[in-house]
């Protein structure tokens, strides 16, 4: 995925950003950013000598302020505000002091927002009421979240954002528009993320289409993960709050993307998107974040996408059986169900501490489990 025209400072910025970590494997920066080496050693060396900036055609920079709240500091503040409706007080103030400007408290900062008419009193919540303990995985690339964020009327048609976000870094990975919600529209979006970023060790969905059945059976799309190394993970049915964090990032991007007139097609939906994909990591502080941007705390994973599928190795000791294109296997005269997207695949009988009863395994994914004293459903 070689760097896009529309987009090639922002790019450039994200690139060497990872390059300049302590440990970065270079060559694989490029070959995901579709650079030569060559090119990205400069870009490196530039990035170096100039700061991270230094690599755009024309900095956007910020200039600084006085260091009291003078006329120019207080257009700023209503300047940034009317850019990013969304962004309050203390978000604003983590802006400019990541730029050196001297800023004022953020109690005068919502003073600010107030005199200008820019905060509506019915949108004001008491956020001390709000629950504050957050979970979050270890390290970046360790749990990836993925999800449609519904549709939205264009003045053609609608628009289906797909959406993909770092749970640990909050760093957004993809943010598409699209026609429609199915698995042939997600799962090549997904690939060219991976090439971009590399692979997570898990990714989290709902249990809605195109990622989950109710009634608990693999996907397609979770057979592709387990393929790959990655173990798909779904909510809780009716339990959106699992995955908290992309939920969140919904609301961010309804209230700063769309407003009450509808864009006119897909092209200029995603053009609000890149927009907003390149602020949101690499200059909007997130609260949850220590008021880091997320950028700060993500690097890609080493994992790359493989360019073959291995086939699943077992332990020679264990029972294997192929899954019928009913999506059942035989065992001892009896037909277990497996799920359709397995038709044609090898999975592993193994048994377990408890007499009687068996874990089918794909590769190392725990399918189901078998009573061998009950007639199975």
């Amino acid at each position: 995925m070689p760097f896009k025209v529309a987009t090639v400072n922002d790019q450039r910025r994200e690139f060497v950003t990872f390059a300049l970590r302590d440990g970065a494997n270079i060559s694989m920066l490029c070959k995901r950013y579709g650079i030569s080496r060559t090119h990205g050693y400069a870009l490196l060396k530039q990035a170096q000598d100039q700061g991270v900036d230094g690599v755009t055609v024309r900095s956007r920079r910020p200039h600084t302020s006085p260091h009291h709240t003078t006329p120019e500091v207080e257009a700023t503040i209503v300047t940034l505000r009317r850019t990013h409706p969304d962004w309050g007080a203390r978000t604003i103030g983590a802006w400019m002091r990541k730029r050196d400007h001297d800023t004022p408290a953020n109690s005068t900062i919502t003073t600010i927002l107030h005199r200008h008419g820019l905060i509506d009193p019915s949108h004001q919540t008491n956020r001390q009421n709000r629950a504050t303990t957050r979970f979050e995985r270890e390290a970046p690339n360790d749990l990836w979240q993925m999800d449609f964020l519904g549709h939205k009327p264009m003045q053609t048609g609608r628009v289906h954002p797909l959406t993909i976000i770092d749970d640990h870094s909050r760093f957004g990975l993809n943010l598409t528009a699209c026609l429609d919600e199915t698995r042939a529209t997600a799962w090549p979006l997904l690939l060219d993320c991976m090439e971009r970023y590399g692979m997570p060790w898990a990714i989290l969905c709902d249990n809605g289409p195109p990622w989950g059945h109710t009634d608990k059976a693999l996907t397609v799309m979770d057979v592709r993960l387990i393929q790959l190394g990655i173990r798909p993970i779904h909510g809780r049915p009716i339990h959106p709050q699992t995955q908290g964090k992309i939920e969140r990032w919904h609301g961010t991007i309804s209230r700063a993307v769309f407003g009450p007139v509808p864009y006119r097609d897909l092209g200029t939906v995603q053009q609000a998107f890149d927009a907003f994909l390149v602020c949101y990591n690499t200059e909007r502080p997130h609260q949850a974040l220590n008021y880091d941007v997320p950028i700060d705390r993500y690097h890609p994973s080493a994992r790359s996408v493989p360019t073959r599928i291995e086939p699943p190795l077992y332990d020679d000791d264990l029972d294997i059986r192929k899954v019928r294109q009913s999506g059942e296997i035989h065992f001892q005269g009896t037909r277990y169900r497996v799920g359709e997207a397995l038709a044609g695949e090898w999975v592993a009988l193994q048994p377990t501490t408890t007499d009687g009863t068996l874990e089918v395994y794909y590769y190392n994914y725990r399918v189901r489990t078998i009573n061998l004293r009950d007639r199975p459903v």
